[in-house]
Protein backbone atom coordinates (compact mmCIF):
# COMPACT_ATOMS: atom_id res chain seq x y z
CA UNK A 1 0.00 0.00 0.00
CA UNK A 2 2.67 2.68 0.67
CA UNK A 3 4.71 1.81 -1.93
CA UNK A 4 1.91 2.29 -4.33
CA UNK A 5 0.86 5.60 -2.60
CA UNK A 6 4.62 7.24 -2.76
CA UNK A 7 4.07 6.17 -7.01
CA UNK A 8 0.89 8.22 -7.10
CA UNK A 9 2.19 11.38 -5.17
CA UNK A 10 5.52 10.94 -6.86
CA UNK A 11 3.23 11.33 -9.95
CA UNK A 12 0.77 13.66 -9.04
CA UNK A 13 3.64 16.52 -7.31
CA UNK A 14 5.16 16.29 -10.51
CA UNK A 15 6.62 19.34 -11.56
CA UNK A 16 5.52 21.16 -7.84
CA UNK A 17 6.93 23.90 -6.63
CA UNK A 18 9.61 23.17 -5.02
CA UNK A 19 8.24 23.77 -0.96
CA UNK A 20 5.98 21.67 -1.74
CA UNK A 21 6.62 19.07 -3.85
CA UNK A 22 7.63 14.73 -3.71
CA UNK A 23 10.72 15.64 -1.43
CA UNK A 24 8.77 18.02 0.78
CA UNK A 25 6.34 14.72 1.20
CA UNK A 26 8.67 12.45 1.86
CA UNK A 27 10.37 14.46 4.48
CA UNK A 28 7.03 15.13 6.34
CA UNK A 29 6.40 11.14 5.49
CA UNK A 30 9.80 10.24 6.86
CA UNK A 31 9.59 12.66 10.33
CA UNK A 32 6.23 11.26 10.62
CA UNK A 33 7.45 7.42 10.88
CA UNK A 34 10.26 8.60 13.12
CA UNK A 35 7.59 10.46 16.01
CA UNK A 36 4.84 7.51 15.32
CA UNK A 37 7.43 4.84 16.30
CA UNK A 38 8.22 7.49 19.59
CA UNK A 39 4.73 8.21 19.98
CA UNK A 40 2.52 5.38 19.04
CA UNK A 41 -0.62 5.40 17.09
CA UNK A 42 -2.14 3.63 13.72
CA UNK A 43 1.14 3.59 11.30
CA UNK A 44 -0.64 3.15 8.31
CA UNK A 45 -3.05 6.39 8.97
CA UNK A 46 -0.17 7.85 9.52
CA UNK A 47 2.00 7.33 7.06
CA UNK A 48 -1.12 7.82 4.36
CA UNK A 49 -1.86 10.84 6.11
CA UNK A 50 1.64 12.18 5.57
CA UNK A 51 1.93 11.06 2.32
CA UNK A 52 -1.17 12.42 1.14
CA UNK A 53 -1.25 15.73 2.76
CA UNK A 54 0.19 17.98 -0.23
CA UNK A 55 -1.32 16.27 -2.99
CA UNK A 56 -3.58 19.64 -3.58
CA UNK A 57 -2.42 22.38 -1.57
CA UNK A 58 -5.08 25.06 -1.96
CA UNK A 59 -2.53 27.62 -2.43
CA UNK A 60 -1.73 26.44 -6.13
CA UNK A 61 -4.97 25.59 -7.16
CA UNK A 62 -7.07 28.62 -6.38
CA UNK A 63 -7.36 28.58 -2.61
CA UNK A 64 -10.23 25.26 -3.45
CA UNK A 65 -9.70 23.08 -0.10
CA UNK A 66 -11.95 20.14 -1.51
CA UNK A 67 -9.45 19.51 -4.29
CA UNK A 68 -6.85 17.49 -1.43
CA UNK A 69 -9.85 16.03 0.17
CA UNK A 70 -11.70 14.44 -3.11
CA UNK A 71 -7.96 13.56 -5.31
CA UNK A 72 -7.23 11.27 -1.43
CA UNK A 73 -10.35 9.85 -1.27
CA UNK A 74 -10.81 8.61 -4.80
CA UNK A 75 -7.41 7.62 -4.60
CA UNK A 76 -7.75 5.35 -1.03
CA UNK A 77 -11.24 4.07 -2.39
CA UNK A 78 -9.22 2.30 -5.44
CA UNK A 79 -6.96 0.64 -3.27
CA UNK A 80 -9.63 -1.05 -1.07
CA UNK A 81 -8.71 1.13 2.02
CA UNK A 82 -11.27 1.00 4.91
CA UNK A 83 -13.49 3.82 5.28
CA UNK A 84 -12.51 3.81 9.18
CA UNK A 85 -9.12 4.36 7.60
CA UNK A 86 -10.38 6.78 4.88
CA UNK A 87 -12.32 8.79 7.00
CA UNK A 88 -8.94 9.57 9.73
CA UNK A 89 -6.49 9.98 6.68
CA UNK A 90 -8.77 12.63 5.34
CA UNK A 91 -9.88 14.34 8.88
CA UNK A 92 -6.02 14.87 8.99
CA UNK A 93 -5.76 16.42 5.77
CA UNK A 94 -8.71 18.81 5.90
CA UNK A 95 -7.86 20.08 9.55
CA UNK A 96 -3.97 20.38 10.17
CA UNK A 97 -2.82 23.21 8.30
CA UNK A 98 -1.58 26.04 10.03
CA UNK A 99 -4.00 28.27 8.34
CA UNK A 100 -7.30 26.14 9.64
CA UNK A 101 -5.74 26.06 13.36
CA UNK A 102 -9.16 28.71 14.28
CA UNK A 103 -11.26 25.63 12.90
CA UNK A 104 -10.04 22.61 14.25
CA UNK A 105 -12.16 20.72 16.83
CA UNK A 106 -10.03 20.60 20.71
CA UNK A 107 -10.02 17.18 20.28
CA UNK A 108 -8.07 15.48 17.55
CA UNK A 109 -6.55 12.21 16.83
CA UNK A 110 -2.71 10.99 18.37
CA UNK A 111 -1.96 10.49 14.66
CA UNK A 112 -3.37 13.81 13.65
CA UNK A 113 -0.71 15.38 15.88
CA UNK A 114 2.00 13.54 14.99
CA UNK A 115 1.68 14.48 11.02
CA UNK A 116 0.83 17.99 11.62
CA UNK A 117 4.10 18.12 14.12
CA UNK A 118 6.14 16.42 11.10
CA UNK A 119 4.70 18.96 8.42
CA UNK A 120 5.41 21.81 10.89
CA UNK A 121 8.91 20.57 11.86
CA UNK A 122 9.56 20.99 7.82
CA UNK A 123 8.46 24.89 8.21
CA UNK A 124 11.87 25.79 10.00
CA UNK A 125 15.19 25.09 10.68
CA UNK A 126 17.72 25.02 7.88
CA UNK A 127 15.06 23.66 5.23
CA UNK A 128 12.03 25.56 6.52
CA UNK A 129 14.28 28.75 5.68
CA UNK A 130 15.01 27.68 2.44
CA UNK A 131 11.09 26.59 1.52
CA UNK A 132 9.87 30.07 2.86
CA UNK A 133 12.65 31.68 0.45
CA UNK A 134 11.72 29.63 -2.37
CA UNK A 135 8.10 30.27 -2.29
CA UNK A 136 8.42 33.71 -1.79
CA UNK A 137 10.52 33.92 -5.20
CA UNK A 138 7.71 31.97 -6.52
CA UNK A 139 5.48 34.87 -5.82
CA UNK A 140 7.67 37.33 -6.43
CA UNK A 141 6.89 38.52 -2.65
CA UNK A 142 9.97 40.97 -1.84
CA UNK A 143 12.45 39.32 0.87
CA UNK A 144 12.26 42.03 3.26
CA UNK A 145 10.97 45.81 3.37
CA UNK A 146 11.63 47.75 6.89
CA UNK A 147 8.39 49.72 5.98
CA UNK A 148 5.86 46.72 6.09
CA UNK A 149 5.32 45.47 9.64
CA UNK A 150 4.40 41.48 10.08
CA UNK A 151 0.41 41.13 10.32
CA UNK A 152 -0.19 39.03 13.82
CA UNK A 153 -3.40 39.09 13.39
CA UNK A 154 -4.29 37.30 10.18
CA UNK A 155 -8.08 35.88 9.70
CA UNK A 156 -7.74 33.31 7.46
CA UNK A 157 -9.05 34.47 4.23
CA UNK A 158 -6.11 37.71 5.32
CA UNK A 159 -3.85 35.09 5.65
CA UNK A 160 -4.67 32.91 2.43
CA UNK A 161 -4.04 36.45 0.25
CA UNK A 162 -1.20 37.20 1.97
CA UNK A 163 1.89 38.62 -0.21
CA UNK A 164 3.62 40.45 2.70
CA UNK A 165 7.70 40.00 2.64
CA UNK A 166 9.39 36.54 2.88
CA UNK A 167 10.97 37.75 6.34
CA UNK A 168 7.51 39.07 7.92
CA UNK A 169 6.13 35.22 7.69
CA UNK A 170 9.16 34.20 10.08
CA UNK A 171 7.30 36.12 12.66
CA UNK A 172 3.38 35.25 11.26
CA UNK A 173 4.11 31.77 11.13
CA UNK A 174 7.49 30.05 11.63
CA UNK A 175 8.74 31.51 14.80
CA UNK A 176 5.18 30.27 16.42
CA UNK A 177 5.46 27.03 15.23
CA UNK A 178 8.19 25.51 17.92
CA UNK A 179 5.20 26.48 20.76
CA UNK A 180 2.32 24.27 18.93
CA UNK A 181 3.90 21.17 18.85
CA UNK A 182 1.86 18.60 19.63
CA UNK A 183 4.39 15.83 20.78
CA UNK A 184 7.28 15.67 23.62
CA UNK A 185 9.30 14.06 20.31
CA UNK A 186 8.85 17.18 17.74
CA UNK A 187 9.22 19.73 20.89
CA UNK A 188 12.53 18.08 20.93
CA UNK A 189 13.04 18.24 17.16
CA UNK A 190 11.97 21.65 17.23
CA UNK A 191 14.05 23.73 19.11
CA UNK A 192 17.49 23.61 17.60
CA UNK A 193 15.56 24.18 14.14
CA UNK A 194 13.64 27.47 15.86
CA UNK A 195 17.21 28.51 17.31
CA UNK A 196 18.60 28.30 13.45
CA UNK A 197 16.20 30.53 12.08
CA UNK A 198 16.33 33.29 15.34
CA UNK A 199 20.60 33.37 14.29
CA UNK A 200 19.80 33.55 10.85
CA UNK A 201 17.49 36.55 11.65
CA UNK A 202 20.32 38.09 13.50
CA UNK A 203 22.62 37.54 10.83
CA UNK A 204 20.14 38.99 7.81
CA UNK A 205 19.38 41.78 9.55
CA UNK A 206 23.28 42.75 10.52
CA UNK A 207 23.98 42.29 6.58
CA UNK A 208 20.71 44.88 5.55
CA UNK A 209 21.94 47.35 8.03
CA UNK A 210 25.56 47.09 6.86
CA UNK A 211 24.04 47.64 3.19
CA UNK A 212 21.96 50.50 3.75
CA UNK A 213 24.48 52.62 5.75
Amino acid sequence: MIPTTITFVQETLRGAEAGHDWFHTERVWKLSKFIAEKEGGNLLVVELAALLHDIADPKFHEGDEELALHISKNFLESQNISPEVIDQVLFIIKNMSFKNRGEVPKEVSLEMKIVQDADRLDAIGAIGIARTFNFGGFQNNPMYDPEIQPNLNFKKKEYKKNNGTTINHFYEKLLLLKDMMNTETARKLAEKRHQFMLDFLDQFYREWEFAMD
